[in-house]
């Protein structure tokens, strides 16, 4: 019985520590071109995201390098069989605007998914016939 409990206190720590180490990656990408989160379009440029969520929600913090753009932002815990074979940005791309979709950090199975907007989901509807709609990955670094 003191085995079993030992081994749940070591793995309950385990998963703990994964989890911080998650929840404080931030990660920094260069992003050729306008996109959008949420309700709000943010120009190209380079982009430093982090969680600052000091509860189990995941709102992310992203702000512009120049300093002329930030936003806060809700997210999804993602998972992977895999672990990300790099550090990324995934947008979803619907002819000419592109939607920021998820982050995911090298080595890890848990990622952050966004919420697909209002307009999104229009456009995806839309261009459901269309082969229009692409995934962009966009390397990021951590910071």
């Amino acid at each position: 019985m003191k085995r079993q409990a030992f081994s749940l206190i070591s793995l309950l720590s385990l998963l703990l520590v994964a989890g911080s180490a998650i929840a404080q990656t931030q990660v920094r990408a260069n992003v050729p071109f306008n996109f959008t989160v949420g309700s709000k379009t943010l120009p190209a440029g380079t982009y430093d995201i982090k969680n600052i969520s000091s509860s189990g929600a995941n709102l992310l913090l992203l702000q512009a390098r120049d300093g002329n753009s930030s936003m806060m932002a809700g997210s999804n815990a993602a998972e992977a069989f895999k672990p990300a074979d790099k550090t990324k940005l995934v947008f979803n791309h619907y002819r000419d605007q592109y939607f920021l979709a998820e982050i995911w950090v090298a080595g890890a199975r848990r990622g952050h998914q966004l919420p697909k907007t209002s307009r999104e989901k229009d456009l995806a509807k839309e261009l459901a016939m269309d082969l229009t709609h692409r995934r962009i990955e966009i390397v990021a670094s951590l910071y």
